[in-house]
């Protein structure tokens, strides 16, 4: 009798100890990263989440989400905005106080800061400042080939202070510098819109690009590429200008190559910085090897064409970058339509076609969308509304943060599969972290499994709701 209820004793222990055990392994197969959500359907803006999982996982009947850390594509630079000199005006008028937690917001690598790490500014004003300008503007009919006027005044009023408190913020934000036009002098037209640059300021064009780099490191401002021309094939805007794809590669190989390399500039030049629809743009000038010898890589817009346009680029010169450097947001916004677009197509599209960065167009305008010149785009709405000291957070400040918070420089692109309903991309930080951001594009709720290293969670999304995933 008393082995009998020893033997059952010993049963009970040994099942217990089986079934603690499977639940050992269970607990083991689980992951809970943490989830930060916007949903705009529901008024979720980028909130951390104490729940969104499920850790009861079923795989084959909904779609799983694989991560493998082992293979790796390219290294990111940094997801950011251009400030343009409206933006750095309107932020420049802001109150003390005021400035410097919108700039720690912005710019600060902290649990409250969404950590920008890219930015985009124009060399001489863009269409988003209050004017046009160059840094050589002379009266009808005068020309300075030697250069002797060129000047950074405009440029110090408000865009100068505003980078060096960026810069005392961050120190290691990267910076992309892109002209809209030169000097008008130098132009075929003698106009600050469309023309081309003529042939017998080449030399000179490439001067002016060497003192603006060298005048911004004076200043504590170092500029880590440039593109030679914003959309070179839209002569519309005001300031703009057009040149084609054989001028580039002319002007690259003659004069900004070499006198880049003569000056000693360490400064990134990058190719074309227009729509996706032309990638036959770059892959001309790649084709030059004299060219291509001076040349970084090639930028992106998306107003036309596909986002796979840079994986053609890319398998064309695998060798060379590719950058991301402009998408606007139309006022007054819409953030759940705002998102599916430049979530899809931008900050996951992008990085999957080999981009190293994106870069929203543009950071700051107010309750006008203002400054803009004449003939300057008059709808692009501001990341941020800055009405005084009233900041009001638009799509893109939300489409940006969901990867400039986790994804910092140096991180690289690790594999992810796709489904057409849940696009998504997934970095490995410096710091040993796995980012999976997710969109779901489908228009019902969807549970999905995300894996990685074998084990597994399940989560859900709401219809055009966006999941950052941090493990």
């Amino acid at each position: 009798m008393y082995n009998c209820k020893y033997l059952f004793i010993c049963s009970l222990i040994v099942l217990g100890f089986q079934s603690f055990n499977a639940d050992c392994q269970k607990i083991k197969s689980e992951i809970k990263p943490q989830l930060w959500l916007t949903d705009p359907d529901h008024e979720v803006l980028f909130k951390l989440q104490n729940q969104g999982f499920k850790q009861i996982n079923t795989p084959g009947s909904i779609p799983t989400i694989s991560i493998d850390k082992s293979k790796t594509y390219q290294q990111m630079d940094g997801f950011g905005f251009a400030l343009t000199g409206g933006s750095a005006m309107l932020i420049n008028k802001m109150s003390a106080d005021k400035q410097a937690d919108l700039l720690q917001e912005l710019f600060g690598i902290n649990k409250n800061s969404i950590n920008t790490s890219y930015l985009r500014i124009s060399i001489g004003s863009s269409d988003l400042d209050d004017r046009v300008f160059s840094y050589d503007d002379l009266p009808a009919g005068e020309t300075d080939a030697d250069l002797k006027k060129f000047s950074l005044t405009n440029d110090q009023n408000a865009l100068m202070p505003v980078l060096k408190k960026i810069l005392a913020i961050n120190p290691h934000i990267k910076i992309l510098g892109s002209p809209w036009s030169p000097p008008a002098w130098m132009k075929t037209n003698d106009s600050t819109g469309g023309g081309h640059l003529k042939p017998e300021y080449y030399h000179t064009y490439s001067q002016y690009f060497i003192k603006y780099i060298k005048g911004m490191a004076a200043n504590g401002i170092p500029i880590d590429a440039i593109t030679i021309q914003n959309e070179p094939l839209n002569p519309k805007n005001n300031p703009s200008m057009v040149m084609e794809a054989a001028e580039q590669a002319n002007f690259i190989k003659n004069n900004l190559g070499p006198d880049f390399r003569a000056a000693k500039i360490k400064t990134k030049i990058i190719l074309y910085d227009h729509n996706a629809d032309r990638p036959d743009y770059p892959i001309t000038i790649l084709n030059d090897p004299e060219a291509k010898k001076y040349v970084d890589g090639s930028a992106f817009h998306l107003y036309g064409g596909k986002i796979e346009a840079l994986s053609e680029v890319h398998n064309a010169h695998p060798d060379k970058n590719l950058y991301f450097t402009e998408e606007w947001v139309g006022a007054p916004g819409n953030l759940k339509e705002n998102m599916r677009f430049h979530i899809k197509d931008l900050i996951i599209g992008a990085p999957r076609n080999w981009s190293r960065n994106v870069i929203e167009w543009n950071l700051a305008a107010d309750q006008n969308q203002e400054p803009h010149t004449t003939g300057g785009c008059d709808r692009c709405l501001g990341a941020i509304t800055i009405n005084g000291d009233k900041v009001t957070r638009n799509s893109a400040y939300y489409i940006i943060a969901h990867a400039s918070k986790f994804v910092s420089p140096g991180s690289k692109r690790i594999a992810s599969n796709y489904f057409d309903e849940l696009p998504n991309v997934a970095f490995l930080t410096p710091a040993g972290k796995i980012v999976l951001i997710v969109y779901n594009d489908a228009k019902a709720t969807q549970t999905f499994n995300i894996k990685l290293n074998n084990k597994q969670v399940s989560s859900v999304l709401n219809p055009g709701a966006t999941g950052t995933y941090v493990f």
